[in-house]
């Protein structure tokens, strides 16, 4: 993952995300809102939830809860825990590492965390 931030508002980059060996255009920068997040439909029908920390880091992980099936991860509510950011699911709150995908509720637990650029 790229450690760049930039002012959403003043850039036209584009967030990829790597899908194989190919890179993903996703969506403009300035359509994220740091602290927040929106689901993206890859190419072969997969979601993945995309996100923009508090400093403008880019992160994507797999959209679908493991616990609920529900794609709702990109809804859930962002913040950190010993400094590592991570999304709490909205329907059972379990937290996912948004740069690991590792469930930080269930170490048996993870879902896919993919490299993301800005372009």
């Amino acid at each position: 993952m790229t450690a760049t931030t930039l002012a959403p508002a003043t850039t036209d980059v584009q967030i990829q995300l790597r899908l194989g060996e190919d890179w993903v255009a996703l969506c403009p920068l300035s359509r994220l809102t740091p602290g927040r997040g929106v689901a993206a439909l890859l190419p072969d029908g997969r979601q993945a939830a995309v996100f923009l920390d508090r400093e403008g880091r880019p992160y994507a992980i797999d959209n679908r809860d493991p616990f609920s099936g529900a794609q709702v991860l990109a809804r859930g509510l962002v913040g950190s825990a010993a400094g590592r950011p991570f999304v709490a699911s909205p329907l059972l709150k379990q937290r996912f590492d948004l740069g690991s995908g590792r469930c930080l509720d269930d170490d048996a637990v993870s879902v896919t965390a993919y490299d993301v650029r800005l372009r």
